[in-house]
């Protein structure tokens, strides 16, 4: 399996590594939709915009996402 992280990765490769897993989880191109709409509202992909811009990896992403809901 390929690596995710941030630095072995190009902005596109995270960008459809995004796509691809957003929009392979349910078949829908989430033109539309709202069925994902994270805590407040808004599209799921925004929230993985941090990564995208190589700026934090999914793993933190995920975490804080859910954080408030772990005890």
């Amino acid at each position: 399996m390929r690596s995710i992280l941030i630095k072995d990765t190009t902005r596109e490769e995270r960008e459809e590594i995004i796509r691809k897993a957003l929009y392979g989880s349910c078949g829908s191109d989430c033109e539309f939709c709202s069925g994902c709409d994270n805590r407040g509202g808004g599209r799921i992909e925004a929230i993985y915009q941090p990564y995208i811009d190589g700026l934090k990896e999914i793993s933190e992403i995920n975490a804080e996402y859910r954080a408030p809901f772990v005890r």
